[in-house]
């Protein structure tokens, strides 16, 4: 019977672990000295289990939760998704704004009908964006009395 092989580890395995060990360093779990000599260990490493041993003591999931690349993706991606509607939102004005304008000059008949979709798509559109941009407020430079940077110079 032999022996069952681990797997060896791979450049991608080695940058992930120190990428985690950076992580834990940025937020406070690792000191300096200690980040340093583990990290060393990362590119020493020939398995997978010599790089899961090296984050074995740390809260892996709370530093994937804190990751701030994390946040500015989740950001990026809600801003997205309220551009998507916008866009889509806008879309369905001009068409109905167009629809409208047809039926006004082949009939006759001005009644502003679009304002009914316009105003409860509105509605719509507000009730997603505005969420979207409390939740996730835009970055301000933070501004240093004296810093090059400052309004008050």
């Amino acid at each position: 019977m032999t022996a069952p092989l681990t797997a060896r580890a791979g450049d991608r395995d080695r940058e992930a672990t120190a990428d985690l060990l950076g992580q834990a360093l940025a937020q406070g779990y690792l000191d300096l000295e200690e980040y340093d000599g583990r990290l060393r260990q990362v590119y020493d490493a020939r398995t997978t289990p010599d790089l899961r041993y090296l984050t074995a003591d740390l809260p892996v999931a709370e530093l994937r939760r804190n990751d701030p690349r994390r946040h500015a993706a989740r950001r990026a991606a809600a801003r997205r998704g309220v551009a998507f509607h916008v866009a889509g939102y806008l879309a369905m004005v001009v068409i109905v704004l167009t629809v409208w304008l047809a039926v006004g000059i082949g009939t006759g008949g001005w009644y502003f009908w679009p304002i009914w979709p316009i105003l409860g798509a509105g509605i719509g559109v507000a009730s997603h964006a505005l969420p979207i941009r409390y939740a996730f407020p835009p970055c301000r430079a933070r501004r240093y009395p004296g810093s090059p940077y400052s309004s008050n110079q």
